[in-house]
């Protein structure tokens, strides 16, 4: 039987299984046992659970976000908001205007006109080179060194001080960044010198450091307000930003009991006593009788309070209520005041005064030696004898002395409104050797200033009564209106009357005879006493070859006494006396109170005194 053979031809291809190693390069292909990707192969319930599980985790991370972006814009946004505001707000210091320092007619001895000083800030500005540039013409101060302090590493350089305001104006509208303006007042003494060691000055910082601007710092100096400010990347203010202003409360006026005008004319001849070869200090004071003000006071060498920085320290100190001396002859006055208040003196006594006298194992004489004299106690005071003084500080005694001279302010300070004061010096009568009581009646072995030389003798010229000395006349109060400081001690020293027998003895030294003639101002009849005292040497603490201080202090017009006036002058190398060089510059400045004071002239003559006992 024939077998059916099939022969070649067209094969059927058979469709490839996907997966086959056959099935081209691009199928993968899995070895047996392998599990599938992608969830394949997992039950319905395990890929449940783990969509599940996902959509938990990417809730959860939701749920952070928000939380997270509620705490900043809900709860932490105000913080956030108020800590950047913070980062933009500065605080800008506001200077008060420091109040006027004027003499007693209002006239002004200092006060403060407003300035600003340029600050920056060199980690804000953007281009020093041309920030320099658009200042150097305004500031006044060349581009490179403008440039060094714009590229400083600091936050804060100071590039112009005390501007005017039209110069201030025109710096703030060049809208620079980085750099500002700031309060810098400047403190003007108009009259310079005239009055400068009462009156002070102020330091870079704007405090007093001497005078009336140092103990009157609190009042003058003001409360200093603030500008609170929102400013922008340049620091300057934001138009439409924060603007809070608390104002500055300007400082209160000093009024002093000076005369603008004697004062200048006081400085001038006080001068002129420096200029003379030999006078290497002079100290004067002028006092009114009545009241114990201080119209006039200073020394010299002195200095302009607006140059004080380049003055010799040294000399910024005030020698008129500070340095201290012996008095010499001026005490006199005072010893004898207290012969005639013990009743031991009247001014007709007739004493017999020899030209020396012992004291202990020392001999004191008078500035001549002489044969024993008759002198009236009046005599006593008109020739400046020593030994008669001291015949008469031995009657009064001691203790009863010392009793009288601290009534007349030695060894205390007087209480002056100025910084500084010295009390002098003046030992316990219990303390005195034989030779330190002769000499404390002469004035020597003590120490005074110029001030306690003149209160001494305002006491006498006020009919025994001292005031405690005064230069501040108000001081105005938080009202503006001025306020008038305590009245001064007054006290008693001695009797009217032994007051008026005093000044009756101290004419006489400027008459005929006396000491002073030189003291004499025309037209009125004036009252003195000339004092002339050994130096002491600072190189050897000894008096040899220290020279003298040389003092006159008077009161005028004798019959209706108006001013005191003290001067005294150190003259380490001439040995003229009071009447010879201190009471001329007595008499110009004497004579220029009353005149400016419109002092009637003295409508009574001088008495004719009795020096001797001759009759």
């Amino acid at each position: 039987m024939p077998s059916s053979v099939r022969g070649p031809g067209p094969r059927t291809p058979r469709p490839t299984p996907i997966g086959r190693a056959d099935s081209g390069p691009f199928v993968s292909r899995r070895a047996p046992g392998t599990r599938r990707s992608s969830g394949a192969g997992l039950s319905v319930e395990q890929r449940g659970r783990r969509n599940r599980w996902g959509l938990v985790v990417l809730v959860a991370l939701l749920v952070l976000v928000v939380g997270r972006l509620v705490v900043l814009q809900g709860i932490d946004g105000a913080a956030y908001a108020s800590a950047a505001e913070q980062d933009r707000l500065r605080t800008i210091p506001l200077a008060a205007i420091r109040g006027q320092i004027l003499d007693r007619d209002g006239n002004p001895l200092a006060y403060t006109v407003d300035a600003s000083k340029v600050v920056a800030d060199p980690t804000v500005v953007r281009d020093p080179a041309r920030t320099a540039l658009a200042l150097t013409t305004l500031l006044d101060v060349p581009v490179p060194e403008l440039t060094e302090k714009l590229t400083d590493d600091s936050r804060y350089v100071v590039l112009a001080t005390q501007l005017v305001p039209e110069t201030a104006d025109a710096v703030e509208a060049l809208e620079l960044a980085g750099v500002y303006l700031r309060d810098d007042p400047v403190r003007l003494y108009p009259v310079g010198a005239v009055g400068g060691q009462v009156v002070g000055f102020v330091g870079s910082e704007g405090a007093g450091l001497a005078g009336i601007e140092q103990v009157f710092e609190e009042q003058l100096s003001g409360t200093a307000g603030q500008r609170t400010v929102e400013v922008g990347s340049g620091g300057h203010p934001i138009p439409s930003g924060i603007d809070e202003v608390t104002e500055a409360v300007d400082g209160r006026d000093v009024t002093l009991t000076l005369d603008q005008d004697l004062q200048f004319v006081t400085d001038e001849r006080l001068a002129q006593a420096c200029a003379d070869g030999a006078t290497t200090r002079a100290s004067a004071v002028v006092l009114e009788v009545a009241t114990g003000r201080v119209v006039a006071l200073g020394s010299c060498p002195g200095y302009d309070p607006g140059s004080y920085s380049t003055t010799d320290p040294g000399l910024l100190g005030n020698p008129v209520v500070s340095d201290v001396f012996e008095p010499g002859s001026i005490m006199k006055a005072a010893t004898l005041a207290a012969a005639i208040e013990e009743g031991h003196a009247t001014p007709d006594r007739v004493m017999t005064v020899d030209g020396h006298i012992e004291a202990g194992d020392r001999v004191v004489t008078d500035a001549h030696d002489h044969d024993p004299i008759d002198w009236t106690v009046t005599g006593v005071l008109a020739k400046s004898s020593n030994v008669g003084t001291i015949m008469l500080a031995r009657e009064v005694g001691d203790e009863k002395l010392e009793e009288y001279l601290r009534a007349f302010g030695i060894g205390e300070e007087t209480g002056i409104e100025l910084p500084g004061e010295s009390g002098g010096i003046f030992q316990d009568s219990a303390d005195w050797s034989a030779i330190r009581a002769a000499n404390v009646a002469i004035g020597q072995g003590v120490a005074m200033t110029t001030l306690q030389m003149a209160s001494m003798y305002q006491a006498i010229a006020n009919g025994g009564v001292r005031v405690e000395p005064r230069i501040v006349q108000s001081v105005t109060g938080a009202d503006g209106r001025p306020a008038a400081p305590a009245e001064p001690a007054r006290t008693r020293v001695v009797s009217e009357s032994t007051a008026e027998q005093v000044a009756y003895m101290l004419e006489a030294v400027v008459g005929p005879g006396g000491t002073a003639p030189l003291a004499q101002v025309e037209g009125f009849r004036v009252a003195g006493k000339t004092g002339t005292a050994q130096r002491a040497n600072p190189e050897c603490n000894c008096y040899a070859g220290g020279g003298y201080v040389t003092t006159f202090v008077g009161f005028a017009p004798a019959d209706d006494p108006q001013y005191v006036v003290a001067v005294d002058l150190e003259r380490p190398t001439s040995s003229a006396e009071g009447g010879q060089v201190a009471a001329p510059v007595f008499a110009d400045v004497m004579r220029a109170a009353l005149m400016a004071d419109g002092v009637v002239p003295s409508g009574t003559a001088r008495p004719e005194f009795r020096l001797t006992g001759a009759p």
